[in-house]
Order: C-alpha cells, then sequence, then structure tokens
C-alpha cells in the first residue's frame, strides 16, 4: 500500500466543508435540510462581473497567464488600495492567487518553515493552523475572550512572542467572531510587531462587510515602515460573492513577492486567466452591488441575533463585519437534547443536524470550544425557519 506522507496524515479536513458536505448528503436523501454551514454568499455573482468572465473566453483569453497575474489586474489591485486606504505599493508586490487561501499558503511557504512558530489567535479561521503546520513550522495559540471582543491584546502579544515567533496572524473583520479591530487597537499590535521584528500576515477578505459604525483598517497603513514586515490577503470571493471563481490575492515586499510568484509558478502556475478578468471588472466597475449585498447582510445579522439571543441559555455577541453569528452553548453542556447527550460543541452540532437538519460548525474547530458557528449567508426565510427548528431542537 502506498504510504502516505508524515505532512499529509497531520493535515486536518477543512470542518467547514465537511459540515457543507454533511448537509449535501441529507438532501440527496431527500432530506430539507437548514443549512449554515459554509462562508459562502448566496447571491450570484453580479452581471457586470459574468459578463467580463465571458467577454475574456471570446476575446481569446483562455491560455497561460503570468504566475503572478496579468499586470492589468495587478494594476487595478493597486487602484483599489490607493483609492481606498491611500495605501501606495507597485503592480510588483502583488501575486494573485487561486483564493484567499492560496494567497495564505503561499504566503506561509514563502516566510516560515521547520523550527519557526506562527502565534494565532483563538478563535480563528479554520484553515490557519493546518496551513502553518503544511510548512513544517509550529503554530502558537493565544486564547481571547468573548469579554474584550474576541480580540488579541497588545499584553497577550507581547507574552506570546519567542525566539522562535516569526509571524502573527491577524483577522479583522473576523471569520468566525465578526469581531472587527479599532485602528486603534491594530496599532497598538502593530507597534508591538514593529519593536520585536515581528512579521504580520494581515488577512482582511471580509473588509467591505462591516457594519454600523465599524470600520475596516488596512494594516499596513498604520504605521511607517510595517509594510515591509506585512503581507496583506484579500479577494473578491466574499464582497463580489465570487466564492467560485477562486480569486485572491496577496500583497507583500518585494522579495517575499517574487518567493511567494515562485512557489505559485511550481505548484499551480498561474491562476485562472477567465477569472483574472471577471475580478478585474469586479474592482474596476459599479461597486453599488457590494452595498446591495453589505445591507442585506447587515439586516440579517440584526435578525439572527435577535432570534438567537430570545433562545433559552443561548448568548450571541454581536458581530460587526463578516456574515456569522458566533454564539454560547455551553449552558446545554451536560443535558440531552433529542435523545443525545450534549457534552461539548462538536455533540451539540451533530445532535442539531440529526434530529432536526440544523447544520452549523462547532466552536471547537475554531479553537474555541462552547460556541458555535452560524453563517448567516442565506436567505431570511431559511434563517427564520432554520431557527425555528433550533428551538424545537434546544426544547428537548
Amino acid at each position: 500500500m502506498l504510504p502516505i506522507s508524515k505532512m499529509a496524515a497531520a493535515v486536518q479536513p477543512s470542518a467547514t466543508l465537511a459540515a457543507g458536505a454533511k448537509a449535501r448528503q441529507l438532501k440527496l436523501e431527500g432530506k430539507t435540510v437548514y443549512d449554515f454551514s459554509l462562508g459562502e454568499p448566496d447571491f450570484n455573482t453580479p452581471k457586470h462581473i459574468c459578463d467580463a468572465g465571458y467577454k475574456a473566453m471570446l476575446d481569446g483569453h483562455t491560455h497561460y497567464t503570468a504566475a503572478a497575474g496579468i499586470a492589468e489586474l495587478r494594476g487595478a489591485i493597486v487602484r483599489w488600495y490607493k483609492k481606498t486606504y491611500g495605501y501606495d505599493f507597485t503592480p510588483e508586490q502583488v501575486v494573485v492567487s487561486n483564493g484567499a487561501k492560496h494567497s495564505l499558503h503561499n504566503a506561509l511557504a514563502a516566510t516560515v518553515g521547520p523550527g519557526d512558530e506562527v502565534i494565532i489567535p483563538t478563535p480563528y479561521w479554520v484553515s490557519y493552523s493546518d496551513l502553518v503546520q503544511m510548512t513544517g513550522a509550529a503554530y502558537s495559540l493565544v486564547k481571547t475572550t468573548e469579554a474584550n471582543g474576541f480580540k488579541l491584546t497588545p499584553a497577550q502579544l507581547r507574552a506570546a512572542v519567542t525566539p522562535r515567533s516569526r509571524l502573527v496572524m491577524l483577522n479583522s473583520p473576523s471569520n468566525p467572531t465578526g469581531s472587527v479591530y479599532t485602528r486603534a487597537e491594530l496599532e497598538a499590535l502593530a507597534d508591538i510587531a514593529l519593536e520585536k521584528n515581528l512579521g504580520v500576515i494581515s488577512d482582511e477578505i471580509y473588509e467591505q462587510l462591516v457594519f454600523g459604525s465599524a470600520k475596516a483598517t488596512c494594516f499596513a497603513t498604520l504605521r511607517p515602515g510595517l509594510a515591509d514586515n506585512l503581507i496583506t490577503i484579500s479577494g473578491v470571493s466574499k464582497s463580489y460573492a465570487m466564492t467560485g471563481w477562486r480569486m485572491g490575492w496577496a500583497i507583500a515586499p518585494l522579495h517575499v513577492a517574487k518567493a511567494m510568484g515562485n512557489v505559485q509558478s511550481q505548484e499551480t502556475s498561474n491562476p485562472s486567466s477567465i477569472s483574472q478578468y471577471a475580478a478585474l471588472a469586479a474592482l474596476d466597475g459599479d461597486s453599488a452591488c457590494v452595498e446591495t449585498m453589505r445591507k442585506e447582510f447587515e439586516a440579517r445579522r440584526d435578525l439572527v441575533c435577535k432570534r438567537l439571543n430570545d433562545l433559552p441559555g443561548i448568548r450571541c455577541p454581536i458581530p460587526d463585519g463578516a456574515f456569522y453569528a458566533f454564539f454560547n452553548v455551553e449552558s446545554y453542556f451536560g443535558k440531552t437534547l433529542r435523545g443525545h447527550l450534549i457534552t461539548d460543541s462538536t455533540s451539540f452540532c451533530a445532535a442539531a443536524l440529526a434530529t432536526v437538519h440544523v447544520n452549523m460548525v462547532q466552536g471547537a474547530a475554531f479553537g474555541a470550544e462552547g460556541y458555535v458557528r452560524l453563517s448567516f449567508a442565506t436567505s431570511r426565510e431559511q434563517i427564520n425557519k432554520g431557527i425555528d427548528k433550533l428551538a424545537e431542537f434546544l426544547a428537548g
């Protein structure tokens, strides 16, 4: 039998994708499933973006491109950041990849390896730890608290730094919590990163999906010289409803960007040429579609949080960004619901799916036992019906 490498054996399947697969299987069996597991907008990609992809095919843009992406798209990314944040960099510092997850992989592969350590605040997006492990580096988890908005504090970051520390991974707005760091909070973390010569990977994929008075902050704009030790990750999947197009990017110091491009050239060659032209249309085109979706996500957030907080024993903080509710279910531990003993977030989610077909993701997958993530990237009708079913489940 062909053996599995130690690296592959250590990698766990994505918990969110695994949850989605379970829902699809139940649907194939004819069950009605209320699926709140995937972080994917339920909107279709806006027409002008689809048209650009179609036109790219008709125009013959169906061949290899430069490994780091077409010059037109990298230029559009530069323009977007200049217009949005006043952040200046060159197209050569941009590496376009097959989604932000791929960009994260490239960033880690280019900067850390065996003997290095990456600091990850919890709760964290499920893929961070496995992406670090795949490089041979280790990760150090730092637990944040609901009382502090699930945000890493300067004192925690300072205490977490060791001689092996090379990077800290930050995510604002956050998946799974929806937390959005203020500019002042990020500045305090940036000062420690500069003081400790600690690299930063800033995952800003949800930057256009913020609610109320919250504002997204581009980490690179916080302090002079910070961009020399920073990799910014983003893409079009979440804000433009383009998850299937697989289109993300990294902005990095030139020497790191070159290394990332080299890694990508050997692994996947270039990202899809067609998707690149679609992303170009997204960034250069009318952004009204983004605001329309953002407003709907905000309305859904209000609905979800009210409905969840009205349920007995549930505590749901109000997220300021992204499209997730991250709520506490610890009051049900040790109880039996619908014949299922609830001992942790995993058993809670498994029982809810098995009995009332409500599909969510256990907080344990995000390094936060006691919590459950519910994606509200679905219709209000689905939200209401699903939470009605969740209420039936909690009633025992």
